[in-house]
This record gives C-alpha cells, structure tokens and sequence, in this order.
C-alpha cells in the first residue's frame, strides 16, 4: 500500500506539499482517520491502528460513539443559547462536523476549529464552509500552548470572548500529560455562562482495553487514561450538567436511541457551565 493519501483534491495536494507532515511517525488524528475508514494517513498511521485494532477490535465502535456524543453534546449547548464554540483537537474533518450540527439548530453560530496536524490544513476548507448566518475559522496550533491558541487573531476575528462560549474537548484530553493545567488555562480567560464540553477515554469501564495506552505510547503517541475522580477534578469550579459525569453513551442519548454497554465505550463524557 502506497505510503500516501489517496483521492486528494489538487488543492489539497498542494497545501500538503508545502508542509512537513512527518509521515515516519504515527499521528493521532491519522490514526483515527483510518480506523474510522479515511483515506488520509499513512503507513505509520495505518500500522499503528492495525496494532490497537488487534488488541481492542472494538475500538472503532467506541469512536463512533464518541463522534454521535459530540453531535449531542454541540446540539444540547447550542439548545441552551450557545452562538460561539472553539473546537479543540479538531482532527480530520468528516460531515457533519462541529459548525454544521450547531449551525443546523442556530444558523448564526460561530465556530473556531484548532489542530496541530498539518494534514487538517489540507482539509480547512471543508472547515469554513457554513451557513450564511454564521462564522467558521481555523487555527493552526497546538493546544499545550493555550495561551498562543486563545491570542490568535482568527480567534478575536470570529468570536466575541466577552460573551459566552462552549470550549469542546472531545477524545483529546487522553494525548496531555497535564489535562488539569490545560483546561484551567482554556477555561479561565472565558467569561461567565461559557461550558465545557468533553469525552475522554478511561481504564475503569472495560480494564481489558487499557493496554492500549501502552501500545499507543510505545508507537510515539503518549496516551494518558483518567479514571472518574481525575475526570470529576478537570471540571473543578464549573457547575455540571446533568447527568454530570457518566459513561459516555449515557450522555443525553437521543430519544430511541440504542445505549451502548459501558464497556463498548470505555470513555466518560461531561458538560459543565462556567458560573
């Protein structure tokens, strides 16, 4: 198999030929493009996901469990008045994203995405297509860096960060030593009434799946699972909503919709307000 994307957009190609994309060495957001059925990753990427697949093959399952309670997540906020969103650790872009779920229920929604993979560049445009009503806008960073990320001009361009915003951390906390630091400096310069949103993997649901923190570290990608009190103290000062923090799939499901076993996910989600 070619060590290349395949069915690129000339454009596309061309921003990805004016970037270092360091393909020797797997990347979180290309892994998670494969095992999710992309085409934009590459051998490292592919192997290092056959490697996890084989040890936990449920795995995919989980992501798109992950992806359905960010769609619930961004309506359930956008529901409660929210018009601004900064989505961090965006990864490759796959409909509906982000800006089209909220901009289907609040057409004037406005919506910054950030991610530090290069490839992601090669997608923006997919990125900044919305509604007329609203604004989307991209930001080339890396979220270890909050206070670079927060001061970006395509930030103060798109949002207004005297109003409220909902900060979404969706499947990326688990790649952040430090999670506690990181959301304290994202949350902190936010103005009262923004929310957090966030899903992140633990080793409490299913213990047979946390080796795959292991594998993904010993493959170049540091994984770091959190457990419920670790999960309950990234949203210290905020005031949660119900149902606080659970198991991912109990996270608002939509009516009819089938729950997945806690097992299936082994991830946690939570919404919290910012008083």
């Amino acid at each position: 198999m070619s060590d290349a994307p395949q069915g690129r957009r000339p454009d596309q190609q061309e921003r990805l030929d004016q970037t270092d994309l360091q393909t020797d060495r797997p990347h979180s957001a290309r892994v998670y493009d494969y095992i999710m059925g992309g085409k934009d990753n590459f051998v490292a990427d592919r192997e290092t996901a056959a490697t996890v697949l084989a040890d936990w093959p449920g795995l995919r399952t989980s992501m798109l469990a992950n992806r359905a309670c960010m769609h619930r997540m961004a309506r359930h906020l956008a529901d409660l008045g929210i018009r601004q969103f900064i989505d961090v650790g965006t990864g490759i872009p796959s409909s509906p994203n982000l800006h089209e779920v909220v901009q289907e229920a609040a057409p004037d929604a406005r919506v910054v995405y950030v991610d530090n993979d290069p490839i992601v560049l090669a997608h923006a445009r997919a990125l900044l297509v919305g509604s007329p009503e609203g604004r989307t806008a991209y930001i080339q960073a890396d979220m270890r860096s909050p206070g670079t990320l927060l001061e970006d001009p395509a930030l103060a361009a798109t949002l207004d960060l005297t109003r409220p915003v909902a900060l979404t951390l969706i499947a990326v906390l688990q790649f952040v030593e430090d999670a506690q630091s990181l959301v304290e400096a994202l949350v902190e310069p936010l103005p009262s009434g923004s929310y957090l949103a966030l899903t992140i993997p633990t080793g409490d649901l299913a213990p047979e799946s946390a080796h795959l923190a292991g594998e993904y570290t010993r493959r170049g990608i540091p994984m770091y699972l959190r457990d419920r009190a670790q999960v309950e103290r990234l949203i210290t000062g905020l005031e949660p909503l119900e149902p606080g923090v659970v198991p991912m799939p109990r996270w608002h499901p939509a009516p009819g919709e089938e729950i997945l076993p806690d097992t299936a996910t082994n991830m946690y989600a939570v919404a919290a307000r910012k008083p």
